[in-house]
């Protein structure tokens, strides 16, 4: 699916009202990686940041800890496109498949958030900083 058919003619946002809001208006959100199929992190979507999101092409979610919206690399240029957009069975989850550029899209400077594995009772780290985070954000 092209990003350009991910919101509906005219700006029409009534596809929102099909999402099942949590008591914050927000939305779990998955970011997929659209060529691998890995999950890259995990996030919150408000109305405005899934309609922005399929408007744009582009990620964007709620940052809990900043309360304001989150344009997906606006600091560190590790931007999200869109490739798909879809809403789970019960209305409560979202999933974004994205093509993540830059190959970063943890803070830590990993390519997902997903880096640690429990081995023998304990997290493990086991994938790779690919760029110092001190040399992404200011």
């Amino acid at each position: 699916m092209s990003t350009a058919s991910t919101g509906a003619p005219g700006g029409d946002t009534a596809w929102l009202d099909d999402v099942r809001w949590d008591a914050d208006g927000l939305v779990p959100a998955i970011a997929q990686e659209a060529s691998s199929g890995r999950i890259l992190m995990v996030a919150w979507m408000n109305r405005e940041a899934l309609a922005e999101t399929a408007a744009t092409g582009r990620a964007v979610y709620w940052s809990r800890s900043r309360a304001r919206l989150w344009r997906k690399g606006e600091e560190s240029g590790h931007v999200q496109v869109l490739r798909e957009l879809r809403l789970d069975c019960d209305g409560d989850v979202v999933l974004l498949s994205v093509e993540q550029h830059g190959g970063i899209a943890c803070h830590t400077g990993r390519h997902s958030c997903f880096f640690r594995r429990l081995e023998d009772g304990r997290w493990v780290t086991v994938d790779p900083v690919l760029k110092d985070p001190e040399s992404i954000y200011r």
